[in-house]
């Protein structure tokens, strides 16, 4: 509902396509995360694309439209994070979090150009263009625990991070399809 365009992009659109959205796979033979943001760009009839990874359950309408506001004068806004709470079992760690931000279509040519020579660390791409970078402060005003960069990437995943309604249900979905997609 916050966007006028909305698309997945995939390289398994049988996993999604319950989802009733427009699927595409990725315009480069490379897989990764600067692939699918280089096919988001090249897609979107907008100026700018945000960019949420699906693993990601928890997302906050505020803080997309804090982030949208600060998109002047910069290629890129993407927030910071305290830790990368991807699993209970992964290390947690200080950085940024890129596979949820905004990103300009001004940066189409140099992500090809990239991603055409294998550099596809979305992290040092970033180093070497304007990002507007939303700091931890900023985001604890609006998400003050930062459970939106929550990854639920396998089942004890599901079981640390869902109250127990919303994993029942998401159960439920997993065994309709007849396998699981975490």
């Amino acid at each position: 509902s916050l966007f006028s365009e909305v698309f997945i992009v995939t390289n398994q659109p049988e996993a999604y396509s319950y989802l009733g959205v427009p699927m595409l796979g990725d315009i480069y033979n490379t897989r990764g995360p600067m692939t699918g943001i280089l096919t988001a760009l090249l897609n979107s009839r907008n100026p700018w694309v945000h960019v949420s990874a699906c693993d990601m359950p928890f997302i906050n309408a505020e803080l997309i439209h804090y982030m949208a506001s600060k998109r002047e004068r910069c290629d890129a806004v993407v927030p910071e994070c305290s830790h990368s709470p991807v699993s209970p079992t992964k290390e947690r760690h200080t950085g940024i979090e890129p596979l949820f931000a905004f990103y300009s279509k001004s940066l189409f040519g140099p992500m090809e150009e990239s991603v055409c020579t294998g550099k596809k660390g979305i992290r040092d791409f970033l180093q070497t263009k304007r990002v507007k970078y939303i700091s931890i402060k900023e985001i604890r005003k609006i998400e003050p625990n930062e459970s939106i960069f929550v990854n639920l990437n396998s089942p004890e995943d599901v079981d640390a991070h869902l109250p127990m309604k919303d994993k029942i249900r998401f159960k439920r979905k997993v065994e309709r399809r007849g396998k699981c997609l975490v």
